[in-house]
């Protein structure tokens, strides 16, 4: 099983993924990366002997349901309270232990909940939270809204969460509809914004991405049917991209960890058809697209890493997709002044490979190379 280190630690000699032909001297020291230095020693051996050792930065997984326990809420309902806490931790060190060192929940997961499980199960995963999800049943106009959003931010959420369409549970032909009305959007955001939330909008395309758009969200997830001039709009506006492409292909699958209804696997295999597409499109756009996955279930937990084989085959390269999970990952989150990089000063949040990363072959490789997983202390 993968080691989970939070110590000070130095490592002499170690290559950092994505900077062949040198190698560096780390030293970390109260959980942040005080000392990177260029080697004096040969850089012979670079081969993947499984002498030598490579450094990432860990992955944030900006889109993941930490707090469900079940793909279908209501077969989470039946549960009794302690056998959801403890899947729910099993969540936490499950993602952490495939080198996830920092999730973003979008939703379903309270703070309190977080801190409870941190405290009670060690577990030092670095989580933000949307707390509850503003959906269709919300679109009960502007009083109403002004509560929901206050209350969320209340209960110590840092993100807010818009279901702007319908998602696997919508038909084809209503899939796209918007939740809410124009001025029920914009006011969600700019509400959200003034009281220092940032927010996440569940789209997966049509007009609320221009809305997006226009009210500057920070990320829109999904997005499978995003068309090219939308594209080239969140380019030009900086807003972010998650796209979360892994799981749609794991609901297809009719003999996958799933099991759903054959009218779910059609809705989801039409998703999956889409998002090679909206990728290219965003890539060539320019768009900072940020690595999500969506995962739900302990069935999908501790695979994160699976999301980076799809985005490379919706188009992306190898570094791409790495610096989506990584760099660009902290940059959406607002911590990309401290976070997502090998650099000193940076939190010193990271995996330890015996393989180049850049050089596996699949996502399940990555994960087999995987030494140990090195988490800063959460503060």
């Amino acid at each position: 099983m993968t080691n989970v280190t939070q110590q000070d630690q130095t490592f002499n000699n170690i290559f950092i993924a994505g900077t062949p032909g040198k190698r560096f001297d780390i030293t970390v020291r109260g959980g942040r990366f005080s000392s990177i230095v260029e080697s004096n020693s040969p850089v012979a051996g670079d081969d993947n002997s499984g002498s030598d050792l490579w450094i990432s930065p860990g992955v944030i997984d900006l889109h993941t349901h930490l707090a469900w326990t079940d793909f279908d809420h209501d077969d989470q309902l039946k549960r009794d309270a302690l056998e959801v806490e403890v899947l729910q931790a099993q969540a936490f060190e499950a993602t952490l232990r495939t080198g996830v060192t920092t999730a973003r929940d979008a939703g379903g997961l309270l703070p309190s909940v977080v801190k409870h499980i941190a405290q009670q199960y060690n577990q030092p995963l670095s989580v933000h939270t949307c707390g509850d999800m503003l959906g269709a049943g919300d679109a009960r106009g502007i009083k109403h809204l002004e509560q929901r959003v206050s209350d969320i931010i209340r209960s110590g959420a840092t993100w807010i969460k818009i279901l702007a369409t319908g998602g696997l549970g919508a038909s084809p032909d209503t899939v796209l509809n918007p939740a809410f009305s124009e001025e029920e959007f914009a006011y969600i955001v700019r509400t959200a914004h003034a009281q220092g939330a940032k927010v996440l909008v569940h789209t997966w395309g049509g007009p609320t991405v221009d809305w997006s758009i226009d009210a500057g969200v920070e990320s829109v997830e999904h997005g499978m049917y995003l068309t090219e001039a939308q594209a080239y709009r969140l380019a030009q506006s900086k807003t972010a991209f998650v796209p979360t492409a892994s799981i749609y292909r794991i609901a297809a699958d009719p003999s996958g960890v799933l099991g759903l209804p054959e009218v779910i696997r059609d809705r989801a295999a039409r998703a999956a058809a889409a998002h090679p597409q909206a990728i290219s499109y965003a890539k060539s756009a320019g768009v900072r697209i940020g690595f999500g996955t969506d995962y739900a279930t302990p069935a999908l937990h501790g695979h994160n890493l699976d999301e980076l084989d799809v985005l490379i085959d919706c188009g992306l390269t190898r570094e791409e997709a790495w610096q989506a999970a990584t760099s660009s990952a902290a940059d959406i989150l607002g911590y990309g002044d401290s976070l997502g990089r090998i650099q000193e000063g940076f939190i010193a949040d990271a995996i330890l490979f015996n393989a180049d990363p850049y050089q596996s072959p699949s996502a399940k490789d990555v994960q087999r190379s995987i030494v140990s997983v090195i988490k800063a202390p959460v503060t």
